[in-house]
């Protein structure tokens, strides 16, 4: 899948996952691996941004598979950029799913 295309997607999806709970770094990576593959490493300067950004809160939990894990909890911040963002993908999708049908139809599929 191209490179910046992806990295487009990686916000959104990053931010989606937290929205019913608060995740840590390395099980938002796994979730998002399960689906399209990602380099471990685009996803920790992404959650450190978004931090910065107030999206994001963090706080420690210890864990028992070694040292504690930082997780990610949304911000009201976060929480309403992620509803635009949502927004904003669905009216994208749908559009570039029409241009797909309009250009190819059936074909593909």
């Amino acid at each position: 899948m191209n490179v910046q295309f992806k990295k487009g997607v990686l916000e959104l999806c990053v931010l989606a996952l937290t929205v019913r709970k608060d995740r840590y770094g390395y099980e938002l990576v796994n979730s998002i691996s399960e689906k399209f593959e990602i380099a471990e490493g685009s996803v920790y300067p992404l959650l450190r941004r978004l931090t910065q950004e107030g999206y994001f809160s963090t706080y420690l939990v210890e864990s028992t598979e070694g040292p504690p894990r930082k997780y990610y909890q949304l911000t009201e911040r976060g929480r309403a950029y992620v509803s635009a963002l949502v927004a904003e993908w669905k009216t994208f999708s749908r559009g570039v799913d029409q241009l797909i049908e309009e250009g190819i139809g059936s074909e593909e599929g």
